[in-house]
C-alpha cells in the first residue's frame, strides 16, 4: 500500500490510502463474491503483480473483455497500482469492431471471458504484440485454436498478494475509456486521473470534493454512505464510474450479474442487499422495474433506497410518475454528463415529471455559442452547445483532429469540451438539454451511430443504398430502421435477410429491426437526407 506520506490524486494511490485506513469494511459484491477493501486491494495487488511478471510496463494498454464480475474491478485497480491503462471492450462487438478497438489501443494483454474467445481468437494472428491473454471463466468451454492464454484462477492465484510496486505513479497518469463515435467508430477518452477523479468520481464524497488527497481516508466513516446497485455493465462509462464512486466515497457498490435484464432479479437484489441508491437507463429500465414493484406491491421491500438515478436515456414524465408510486421514499432524479464531461449537472423530479428534464450545473458548465464561444443569453430562446472547462480531458487517444475540433480555447484562454449537446438557459440559469446535433440513435442506452449500419447495410450484394434512422420504440426508446434502395434488377430483400448479413458486420443491437424499401433521400451534395428518410420511414410503419 501507498505510504502514508505519498498519497497523490493517483487513482490506485487514493484506493490504497483508504483501504488502508477501513480495510475490514465490506465495499463489493458480486454475486458469491464479496470483499472488503482489504481483500479487494489483496486481490488487486495479485492481479498487478501478473502483470509485472508478465512485463506489462506503465502507460501500456490492457484491455478488459468481461461482463459485471469481481475480477473486472480487480483489474482496472491493478493496471492503475502499476501505471498501466485499462481499457474498456464491448463483448457485443463483432470481429470487425474488436479490430478497430485492439488496433487503435495498441493493446499488450486482455483479460478475457472464456466466451468471447472465439472473437478474440480470430484476430490473433494479426495482433502479435498482444503478449498476455488471461482467460476469466463463464460456463462455457471455448478452447482458442490460435491464442496462448493463461488461466485468471492459477495465474493470478500464484501470485504474492502484497503490494509496494515499484513504478512511478502520479496524478498525470491516464485513465482511457473508449466510447462510441459519431462515425460509428470508438473514440478513446484521455483523462487524468486527478481531473478523472473530481469530474467523474465526484471528488471523493457525494456532499463535495475532498480538499487534499490525504482526506480520502476520512471516508471510511462517510457523512452520507453510498451503497449502489450497478445495472449498468462495466463495459460502459456509467457502470464504471458508478462502481468507483460507491468504492471510493466509502460506500459498497453492489453489481447486478444478470445476462439480461430482468427486474424481479433486480429487486431480489435490492431486497438482500439493502441499498441506498440505483441507476437507471431510461423508460427501457424504468418503465419494467417500477411496473414489476406496483404488481407486486407486497413482495419486495424497496425502502432502503433514498435516491433512484436515470441516465444515458431519457425518462419520460409518466414511467417518472410510476417510479414516484413504486419508491416512495426515494427521490428521482436524472443525471448528466458524457464520456467527455463526466458527471456535469442533474435534475430533480419535483413533481411535474417532465419529459425534457432542465439541469442543474456548477459555474464550470456553460452553454456557449459554437461561433463566438461566448456564453448564450439565459431565459431567452438562444441555443448554443454545452460546454466545460476545469476538470476536463486530455483529448482524444490517436485523433489529433476529433480532439482539435471538440476541445477549443475561447478569446480569454480558457479550455472548453463541446461534446455536440445543444442546449439552452432558462431564466434560473438552468441547461436545458436538445438533444445530439448528429443523428445518433439511443436505443435502450447504447449509442448506434446510422453511417456505421449503413456501411454494413450497402455491403449486402442486394443493396444500392441505404439511409438509417431511429423510430419510437415502447420498450426502448428507439429502434433502429433502415429505409433500403436496392439495385436496378433486384426485386426483393426481407428482414431476415439483412439481419442476417448485419449481425455478420455489427453487433446485434445495432442490427435494424424495422425494413423500409424505397428510394434513399441524399440532399444535392450527396449527404444522406435523414429528415425525409424519418418520415418517410415513419409514414411507411404507421408511426406518429
Amino acid at each position: 500500500m501507498a505510504a502514508m506520506s505519498t498519497v497523490t490524486y493517483q487513482l490506485a494511490d487514493l484506493w490504497e490510502a483508504l483501504a488502508e485506513a477501513g480495510p475490514d469494511d465490506e465495499c463489493l459484491v458480486a454475486g458469491d463474491v464479496r470483499h472488503t477493501r482489504g481483500s479487494l486491494d489483496r486481490a488487486a495487488n495479485r492481479v498487478a503483480n501478473l502483470l509485472v511478471e508478465r512485463g506489462v510496463q506503465p502507460g501500456q494498454r490492457v484491455g478488459i473483455y468481461a461482463r459485471n464480475r469481481a475480477e473486472f474491478i480487480e483489474a482496472l485497480l491493478a493496471c492503475w497500482k502499476v501505471a498501466a491503462i485499462p481499457v474498456n471492450i464491448n463483448w457485443r462487438y463483432v470481429a470487425e469492431e474488436l479490430r478497430y478497438i485492439l488496433d487503435d489501443a495498441g493493446l499488450v494483454a486482455v483479460f478475457v471471458e472464456r466466451g468471447y474467445l472465439p472473437v478474440l481468437d480470430e484476430l490473433a494472428a494479426d495482433f502479435p504484440g498482444i503478449h498476455t491473454n488471461v482467460v476469466l471463466e463463464d460456463g462455457t468451454d471455448h478452447q482458442p485454436a490460435n491464442l496462448e492464454t493463461l488461466a485468471w484462477e492459477e495465474a493470478v492465484g500464484r501470485q504474492p498478494a502484497t503490494g509496494g510496486f515499484d513504478v512511478p505513479r502520479i496524478p498525470d497518469d491516464v485513465y482511457i475509456l473508449y466510447t462510441g463515435g459519431t462515425t460509428g467508430m470508438p473514440k478513446g477518452v484521455m483523462w487524468r486521473h486527478e481531473d478523472f477523479f473530481f469530474a467523474c468520481l465526484m471528488g471523493g464524497t457525494a456532499l463535495g470534493p475532498i480538499s487534499s488527497p490525504e482526506q480520502i481516508r476520512d471516508n471510511v466513516v462517510p457523512v452520507f454512505r453510498v451503497d449502489s446497485v450497478i445495472l449498468g455493465p462495466l463495459m460502459h462509462g456509467a457502470g464504471q464510474w458508478n462502481t468507483l464512486i460507491a468504492l471510493y466515497s466509502g460506500g459498497k457498490a453492489i453489481l447486478y450479474m444478470g445476462r439480461s435484464y430482468e427486474p424481479a432479479a433486480v429487486l431480489d437484489l435490492i431486497g438482500q442487499e439493502r441499498p441506498t441508491s440505483i441507476g437507471l437507463t431510461g423508460d427501457a429500465m424504468g418503465r419494467q422495474l417500477a411496473e414489476t414493484v406496483l404488481a407486486h406491491p407486497d413482495r419486495w421491500d424497496v425502502s432502503s433506497l433514498v435516491s433512484v438515478g436515470n441516465g444515458g436515456a431519457t425518462l419520460t414524465g409518466s414511467v417518472k410518475q410510476q417510479l414516484h408510486l413504486a419508491f416512495p421514499d426515494a427521490v428521482i432524479y436524472d443525471a448528466f454528463g458524457s464520456s467527455e464531461t463526466g458527471a456535469a449537472g442533474r435534475g430533480f423530479d419535483e413533481g411535474e415529471s417532465s419529459d425534457t428534464p432542465v439541469f442543474v450545473v456548477d459555474d464550470t458548465t456553460a452553454v456557449l455559442d459554437p461561433a463566438t464561444l461566448r456564453p448564450v443569453t439565459p431565459g431567452s430562446d438562444e441555443q448554443g452547445l454545452f460546454a466545460r472547462r476545469g476538470h476536463i480531458p486530455l483529448g482524444y487517444w490517436n485523433d489529433e483532429v476529433k480532439t482539435r475540433s471538440t476541445f477549443v480555447t475561447d478569446e480569454h484562454g480558457v479550455r472548453w469540451v463541446l461534446p455536440g449537446d445543444h442546449a439552452k438557459v432558462d431564466d434560473q440559469g438552468r441547461i436545458l438539454l436538445l438533444g445530439r446535433g448528429s443523428v445518433c440513435i439511443n436505443t435502450g442506452g447504447e449509442k448506434v451511430f446510422p453511417e456505421e449500419v449503413e456501411a454494413a447495410i450497402r455491403s449486402h450484394p442486394a443493396v444500392f443504398d441505404a439511409v438509417v434512422v431511429g423510430v419510437p420504440d415502447e420498450r426502448w426508446g428507439q429502434r433502429v430502421a433502415a429505409l433500403v434502395q436496392l439495385r436496378d434488377g433486384v426485386e426483393e430483400l426481407t428482414l431476415e435477410e439483412l439481419q442476417t448479413h448485419c449481425r455478420t458486420k455489427v453487433a446485434g443491437y445495432k442490427v435494424p429491426r424495422d425494413l423500409v424499401l424505397g428510394a434513399a433521400p441524399r440532399t444535392n451534395v450527396g449527404k444522406a437526407d435523414y429528415g425525409t428518410a424519418s418520415s418517410v420511414v415513419r409514414e411507411r410503419l404507421g408511426l406518429s
